[in-house]
């Protein structure tokens, strides 16, 4: 059974740091195989991606709006994607999911999420 399992959240001031992490189980194929992602929901918001990690292609990718504050990476030795959110904004308050993609069969995975509050 796959599992996707998310730590790392909780409360911070303005322009402070956390760095998530998304523990990954039970897949099928090689983690390295999966694309990892994060995305984001806050109250009343569609879920956003935030940012994106193809292992094989070293492809990264990030929503504008976190260009520059947040670095997705990911070990494939231990099937874990971080995300490293630097100078955090008060609108960077959501709750982060990961995700997992398999290209080769469509197959995709959700982690049930941890909560980011970015408040003074």
């Amino acid at each position: 059974q796959v599992q996707l399992v998310e730590s790392g959240g909780g409360l911070v001031q303005p322009g402070g740091s956390l760095r998530l992490s998304c523990a990954a189980s039970g897949f099928t194929f090689t983690f390295s195989s999966y694309a990892m992602s994060w995305y984001r929901q806050a109250p009343g918001k569609e879920r956003e991606l935030v940012a994106h990690i193809i292992s094989a292609r070293g492809i990264r990718n990030y929503a504008d709006s976190v260009k520059g504050r947040f670095t997705i990476s990911r070990d494939n030795a231990k099937s874990t994607v971080y995300l490293q959110m630097n100078s955090l904004k008060p609108e960077d308050t959501a709750v982060y999911y990961c995700k997992a993609f398999h290209f080769g069969t469509a197959s995709g995975y959700w982690g049930q999420g941890t909560q980011v509050t970015v408040s003074s």
